[in-house]
């Protein structure tokens, strides 16, 4: 697809970018920045890459396709800081976890000279750094692609294409769509996971050690990166506060339940969720 690809921050997401695009014949030359030099240090020579840049516009200059894998509050400034090194019509994409603030100040930056879409690959996982990337990550995932009204067409269908050529399944939504959906799909339940992980914290130390594997099994992702989180709460905040406060519903709904006896009413919201949970893809 391309000539020369650019990975910028290659950890988990960034890494299998390029592990997934260098297995797959995506591009002839693939480049790779990461802000750290000991990173810079360690990702030369391995095959995935074919060059690790110095800086950020060095990077970007001369290629045609721009990954950007770094966290959601580093994203517009990595668009703002690599703009006068990009070609003219340069594609840059992102995987960042929010959209809609990233896509609408992102495209006004590089409106004129280079293209920007949208992109977030449902995939991951509490490990982090480019030793954890794989080059199957994205296989059979959910990718987001999230295009504005004015975003270019060309440039859509050469994102959509790349990250069908990473064997994700891409799926076109608005940024404000995708913001709601990834808030009750993915943010709440890692808010989930981290406040009940919170509230155990200040129980009985000793009940650490007594727990079964659906403690383990529920609580995985708050073992993730507390600032990388702290970001994306912050940048979908009035999406995340409408699906606590849908939760908030639910869980009243079995508190009562459970209060009254209504033993009728439990079942059927357990037996909601098993069937919703029974159902779910991969």
């Amino acid at each position: 697809m391309f000539a020369s690809l650019t990975v910028l921050a290659p950890g988990l997401l960034g890494g299998s970018v390029a592990k997934a695009a260098r297995s797959r014949g995506v591009a002839r030359h693939i480049r790779v920045w990461s802000r750290r030099a000991e990173t810079r240090a360690e990702i030369q020579g391995l095959g995935w890459c074919d060059s690790v840049a110095a800086t950020a516009a060095e990077a970007v200059r001369d290629s045609e396709c721009v990954v950007i894998c770094a966290p959601v509050d580093h994203i517009v400034p990595l668009v703002e800081q690599i703009r006068p090194a990009l070609a003219p019509g340069a594609i840059v994409t992102d995987v960042g976890s929010v959209k809609s603030a990233i896509c609408r100040r992102s495209h006004g930056l590089l409106a004129g000279h280079a293209r920007f879409v949208g992109s977030h690959p449902m995939a991951g996982s509490d490990r982090t750094g480019h030793a954890h990337a794989e080059a199957d990550l994205f296989r059979g995932r959910t990718c987001f692609v999230t295009p504005l009204h004015e975003t270019d067409a060309g440039a859509l269908e050469t994102v959509v294409a790349f990250w069908r050529a990473l064997d994700a399944v891409v799926v076109t939504e608005t940024p404000e769509r995708h913001d709601e959906i990834v808030a009750y799909n993915s943010h709440l339940p890692h808010v989930l996971a981290s406040t009940l992980c919170s509230l155990l914290a200040r129980r009985d130390p000793r009940w650490r050690d007594l727990a079964g594997s659906g403690l383990r099994d529920t609580t995985r992702i708050a073992a993730s990166d507390s600032d990388l989180w702290r970001a994306i709460f912050e940048q979908n905040r009035e999406e995340v506060l409408r699906s606590l406060s849908a939760y908030e519903d639910e869980l009243a709904a079995f508190r009562a339940a459970l209060a009254n006896q209504d033993m009728f009413a439990v079942r059927a919201i357990l037996e909601r969720g098993r069937e919703y949970r029974d159902g779910l893809r991969g």
